[in-house]
């Protein structure tokens, strides 16, 4: 296919195929392979326009693509060579920034961490995080509702969305990049956007909200005997704290070594039979009055859970970089399990009450079926999102274990039905749990989506064999 036209629009630097393409073809976790039309790089929301025209005037499919850190192969394109990647890293400007209005915007290709910072340098605070932060963009980070690790205070990434600008399958440019908290004048169209994968259009700016830098923060790892003893302490945290807790991660003992094991710079801060718990949370408190007034806040909530014996031990952050390398830790989990290989992946969410009968229950199904898997549990305790990972473990290869995945999927996602959970909290659909979807919703609700998709994608070229 001739695609000189496609160059006069971003430039024939801009429009990669063969082997300078083969990067955007292939996912993170290295699970899903295509081979795409050409991957083609505008720089411009109206140059995305044009693009998407171009492709629906030939009935192209379109992969939208940010910083291909997805973990669903939802930025993939298949392996037909008919698919454009639409990636969206050129578009990386920070437009402007609000600071009586608390807003800014940012382009879908600026990296989560630019915008964090920008942020910072206007005295505010945009408080998404990701392990990830360093290289995924806004735009994927909205078109997945992305969480993260402050959902507890701030919510998911549609919670901190107050306007979007996006190019429609049709190639049209909707503008609604208005910084208003209040705009009841119809369907929301920005929450459609947000979350469909670029199954219904392209996400190519958006405003989003800023809030007050916290004026002392305090961290804590603490070792806990069971996950019975972890919601305890969490709901004792959301009664001290209220809204100033804004972190509790829970992590499986095998996590934290695992770290260790993979970067041996990194060390638990316990020792002895603490650092032989089987289970850890990471907790944060941000305060907006003062250091002192965190601090005895901190002290008075631990002391009390440590004395009733819920927290065995407690690693209470003296400084800054302290508390870094704490979040550290955390944020290294999974590049240490990428590091060991492949595994059989969950991004579930649960009611908090049922989660560590969730995890008892379906540990004991996975033993009887798969004698020997490692299960690599860790995740947001607090808006009861787990990413519960089944490993190879003893007695068997990875590429056995990869195996029998359909398998291991069934084991564990008819666990979280019967707990009334999601198979998908924050990660998305994509390729990986697309077959799975209907089996897990409502049919009501799956005939409401497919009828979306073809309203506002009647071609069916956005991001095809993704999500639908």
């Amino acid at each position: 296919m001739d695609l000189g036209a496609l160059s006069g629009i971003v430039g024939t630097e801009h429009v990669l195929t063969g082997d300078a393409a083969r990067a955007s073809e292939l996912d993170w976790r290295e699970r899903y392979a295509g081979k795409a039309l050409a991957v083609v790089r505008p720089g411009c929301t109206e140059e995305v326009a044009r693009v998407v025209r171009w492709c629906a005037d030939r009935g192209i499919g379109i992969v939208p693509q940010g910083g291909n850190t997805g973990l669903c192969g939802g930025a993939t394109p298949d392996m037909s060579g008919t698919q454009m990647i639409l990636s969206l890293q050129r578009l990386d400007r920070i437009r402007a920034i609000d600071t009586d209005n608390d807003t800014l915007v940012a382009e879908a290709g600026c990296v989560l961490q630019a915008i964090q910072e920008a942020a910072r340098n206007a005295d505010r605070l945009f408080p998404l995080s990701l392990a990830a932060e360093g290289s995924c963009t806004i735009g994927g980070n909205l078109a997945t509702n992305a969480g993260g690790t402050q959902v507890l205070r701030y919510g998911n990434a549609r919670e901190l969305v107050l306007g979007l600008e996006a190019v429609t399958a049709s190639g049209e440019i909707m503008h609604g990049l208005k910084g208003l908290r209040k705009d009841n004048t119809g369907y929301d169209l920005r929450n459609l956007l947000i979350g469909s994968e670029g199954t219904l259009g392209v996400i190519t700016a958006a405003t989003l909200k800023l809030y007050p830098q916290p004026v002392a923060q305090r961290t804590a790892l603490l070792a806990l005997r069971s996950i019975e003893d972890a919601v305890t302490v969490l709901a004792a945290a959301r009664k001290g704290f209220g809204a100033a807790l804004t972190g509790f991660e829970l992590i499986a003992d095998s996590c934290l070594h695992g770290v260790v094991r993979c970067y041996p710079q990194q060390r638990i801060p316990f020792d002895g039979a603490s650092a032989a718990m089987p289970w850890f949370a990471l907790l944060e408190l941000s305060d907006s009055e003062s250091a002192g007034h965190a601090q005895e806040r901190f002290e008075t909530v631990l002391g009390a859970l440590m004395a009733s014996g819920r927290i065995a031990d407690a690693a209470i952050a003296e400084t800054v970089a302290q508390s870094r390398a704490l979040w550290h830790l955390r944020e290294s989990i999974p590049l240490s399990e990428k590091a060991f290989g492949k595994s059989v992946k969950h991004d579930i969410s649960l009611p908090v009450s049922a989660i560590a009968r969730f995890v008892k229950e379906t540990n004991a199904l996975l033993q009887q079926s798969f004698p020997g898997v490692e299960h690599v549990v860790f995740g947001h305790l607090g808006d009861g999102n787990l990413h519960y990972n089944v490993a190879a473990g003893t007695g068997r290869t990875e590429a056995e274990l990869l195996a029998q995945q359909d398998r291991i999927f069934a084991i564990v996602l008819d666990s979280v039905a019967r707990f009334d959970g999601s198979i998908s909290a924050e990660h998305g659909i994509g390729q990986l749990k697309r077959g799975l979807l209907p089996r897990y919703k409502d049919p009501v609700a799956m005939a409401l989506m497919r009828d979306i998709k073809r309203a506002l994608d009647p071609l069916g070229i956005m991001n095809p064999g993704k999500l639908l």
